[in-house]
């Protein structure tokens, strides 16, 4: 439980600041008014399958392109060699061997429950600390510094003959808020632990970063987003004096050779859906593609004694199946958003500051792709990245992003988050269990925003929990 003084500075957020926040809300940050929330992509399905649904306003030709690429996301991967020629080369170390494996049913993964629940959908990135200037020229293309032997990543798993990297464990305490009305909410705080490293000690100043898997809705949406229009939201020197300041990340893009704005993964580190969805083969299922030539393996675990599914285990073609499936997964429409509570919630949203990080809407540019292209979308994200307080930090650097940073995630499609699947949580190592478990758990710029949650009666926090679950 918060100590008294603690909880009592907590509620003192400035009158200033509010009015500030509140006017800004009033200006900036509009209400949504179509249930369209992916745009004309948008699909009205609310079940388990409500995330895998390909774009509603798709060709039916490139349907079946959408289903080739689900085929290679949703079935497992194997040893290599295998009569299943496309689909081997697994490992050697590996987390999961599909990526269904991580992203249940497209939707977003889970932490363990317990010690003994193995890990399927949370993992752990590794790095150490870098010399900014002895290690700019590596630090420019990977963002990190990865541990020596283990790599950027912790593999849990390996194929017959090989032994994983290690054991990771997750335990649970519990953290008592009580809101301003004397409401208490009960939440869990992770305590991880490395145990059992096949190879060799971990190094002393080893940094650690736990990762469930985000949904995969809306991607290739997101990533039509014009980089103008992003960069159009920064702010990180806070000039406008309302205590946020987000800023983009820039990372390395391999096929542009070029830093470019980042816009996946917690941390924005990835540029695009390609990069992102190879660099995933590569660390969690060991495998290699023309993107990410190597995988997570180091000399000193000598996975080169293995054979493999070729060179590379990805093909080009498998890849682009990937890539398409991905960016063509539609944004379910809301529900209920005419309801009186669900309305106030979303004027509570935007008053509140909510709004200010979870930008609500953007306008995409032309792409390649006319089902892409000048849509209407709303992802209650600025994609940018923002200080969350110690709470919730990592400690792990990542491009620009440091360790209290986090880029903002969506929340279009929130609602159906549990309904996908039951067992996920929310935040970057789904620790929260719940929708108001998530809000509390904001800190550093997002403070002054869960605070005035906290004070708010019982009756505005249940409107605004449903105007989020409406999503």
């Amino acid at each position: 439980m918060l100590h008294p003084l603690l909880r009592a500075s907590a509620l003192l957020v400035p009158a200033l600041l509010i009015s500030n926040l509140t006017q800004a809300a009033e200006t900036r940050y509009p209400i949504q008014d179509t249930p369209l929330t992916g745009g004309a992509g948008s699909v009205t399905q609310h079940d388990q399958n409500a995330y895998s649904l390909p774009l509603a306003n798709m060709s039916m030709t490139k349907r079946l392109d959408f289903s080739v690429g689900n085929s290679f996301f949703r079935n497992p991967w194997v040893v290599a060699p295998a009569s299943t020629d496309a689909r081997d080369g697994l490992g050697p170390l590996f987390n999961t061997n599909s990526c269904q494996g991580c992203h249940l049913k497209d939707g977003r993964g889970h932490a363990p429950a317990s010690p003994e629940t193995p890990s399927v959908s949370l993992f752990l990135r590794l790095s150490v600390p870098a010399d900014a200037e002895r290690d700019a020229d590596f630090l420019r293309e990977h963002g990190l510094m990865p541990a020596p032997v283990y790599g950027g990543q912790l593999q849990t798993s390996a194929i017959p003959g090989m032994k994983p990297e290690a054991d990771m464990i997750v335990e649970w305490q519990s953290v008592t808020e009580t809101l301003a009305d004397g409401t208490e909410v009960v939440m869990r705080k992770p305590v991880y632990r490395i145990e059992n490293p096949n190879y060799g000690p971990l190094p002393e100043n080893l940094l650690t970063s736990p990762r469930v898997a985000p949904p995969m809705i809306g991607l290739g949406l997101v990533e039509a987003i014009p980089e103008s229009a992003l960069l159009a939201n920064e702010d990180p020197d806070d000039a406008n004096g309302d205590g946020i300041s987000g800023r983009a990340n820039r990372v390395w893009d391999r096929v542009a050779e070029q830093t470019v704005v980042g816009r996946f993964g917690w941390k924005a580190g990835q540029p695009n859906i390609m990069q992102q969805s190879m660099d995933a083969f590569a660390g969690d299922m060991g495998l290699t593609s023309t993107v990410a030539q190597a995988t997570d393996c180091t000399p000193q675990q000598q996975c080169e004694r293995f054979p493999d599914g070729g060179d590379p285990e990805v093909t080009d073609k498998v890849a682009n199946f990937i890539n398409f499936y991905a960016t063509s997964l539609a944004v379910p429409t809301r529900r209920d958003m005419d309801a009186a509570d669900v309305q106030q919630g979303a004027k509570l949203f935007n008053d509140i500051g909510c709004a200010a990080c979870h930008t609500p809407s953007f306008t995409t540019g032309q792409s390649e792709r006319p089902e892409l292209s000048g849509q209407v979308i709303w992802p209650y994200s600025d994609f940018l990245l923002h200080d969350m307080g110690p709470g919730l930090a990592d400690g792990r650097p990542e491009f620009l992003a440091d360790g209290n940073e986090w880029r903002t995630p969506p929340l279009w499609g929130l609602g159906m988050t549990k309904v996908v699947n039951p067992l996920a949580g929310f935040l970057h190592d789904g620790r929260a269990e719940t929708v108001e478990h998530a809000i509390l758990w904001h800190d550093g710029e997002a403070r002054p925003a869960a605070d005035q949650y906290r004070q708010l009666p019982a009756d505005q926090r249940d409107a605004l929990i449903r105007f989020l679950n409406s999503l």
